[in-house]
């Protein structure tokens, strides 16, 4: 009996034993099948989604050295949250950097033949350079932006109080004049703001109100910011919507005139800075710089005569184009 009970506890212990083998390889597979998936995801979305599940929970040192970027991105309406893109702002620069440090001295070694010391000192205050302006165009871009949005409403404002008092003058009510804007056929700026309108009346239950009232805090334009508020006074009380439209729209449309003038003033001058900065200088410096490269001498320390024609051509004229072309379309306007 006892050998019995010996031979059954045996049994069932080898029948546990089997039973376990079995299952660990399954959850095994399991894992390997669940971990490519995440991997993908992560390769998969989007660069500042990807650069705060990496770094977001250690930026908090950074946060107060951006200080009232976040009223800009707000207003920007770049929907992204603001430790996510000061995330992407420290990774991206970290990246570029990186990317420079190596590539620089590389160059400069294999390619100009400068010694290698002087090579790596280069390269390393090319990076520096490189974070810096890095930094400074990730601060700048949703301040960038939250102006162009402001130009391009206040361009269209003329139009739009003009459109909207036709509407008001037909007895529409506000909410239909803002559905109407919402649906233009043209892509207009202002039909980004209507439509924001319209989703917190329809979608999140809010009244007229109260919609303008959050359009009014979000919006990067005074003037588009004083229109609603006026807006809203008329809706208040019951005044005449459409005579306020209307003499809004006079208003405007004679900011819109002086603005014209201004503009014109602006691009006769640079139109000159273009002549003077990106014409006549570098075809001076290339004169000089070639004479100098055929004398064999004039080198700045290690910057020789060729290495600073080739800079020159390379580097600051393009620089020197595309920060003319960012100024002028800073100071364009839409219509």
């Amino acid at each position: 009996m006892r050998s019995n009970k010996a031979i059954e506890k045996i049994k069932a212990f080898y029948h546990r034993l089997r039973m376990r083998s079995k299952m660990f390889p399954r959850k095994t597979l399991a894992h390997k099948a669940v971990s490519p998936k995440k991997t993908v995801n992560l390769a998969l979305g989007k660069p500042y989604s990807i650069a705060y599940h990496l770094i977001g929970e250690k930026i908090g040192r950074f946060l107060p050295l951006f200080t009232g970027l976040n009223i800009s991105l707000y207003r920007s309406e770049l929907k992204i949250n603001f430790k996510a893109y000061i995330s992407l702002t420290i990774l991206a620069t970290m990246a570029i950097s990186s990317a420079v440090l190596v590539f620089v001295p590389c160059l400069a070694f294999f390619v100009f033949r400068v010694p290698l010391l002087p090579a790596f000192l280069f390269g390393f205050g090319a990076a520096l350079f490189a974070g810096a302006f890095s930094t400074t165009g990730f601060y700048l871009y949703p301040i960038y932006r939250a102006d162009k949005l402001k130009r391009e409403l206040e361009d269209e404002l003329p139009f739009t109080t003009g459109y909207m008092a036709i509407l008001s003058s037909a007895g529409v009510p506000p909410e239909k004049i803002f559905s109407s804007l919402s649906s233009l056929s043209v892509p207009l700026t202002v039909s980004k703001e209507a439509k924001d309108v319209v989703r917190d009346v329809n979608l999140f239950g809010l009244d007229i109100i109260s919609a303008l009232e959050r359009a009014s805090e979000r919006t990067p334009s005074e003037r588009f910011s004083e229109m609603l508020e006026g807006v809203i006074s008329a809706i208040h009380s019951g005044g005449n919507l459409a005579g306020y439209l209307r003499i809004k729209t006079k208003d405007y449309m004679k900011l819109k005139r002086i603005g014209l003038k201004k503009f014109s003033d602006t691009l006769s001058i640079l139109s000159e800075f273009y002549v003077t900065l990106l014409l006549t200088g570098p075809l001076l410096l290339v004169i000089m710089l070639s004479v100098m490269a055929m004398l064999g001498g004039g080198s700045l320390g290690i910057l020789s005569p060729d290495l600073l024609l080739s800079l020159l051509t390379y580097i600051g004229i393009p620089l020197g184009a595309i920060m003319f072309l960012i100024i002028l379309d800073g100071t364009s306007p839409k219509w």
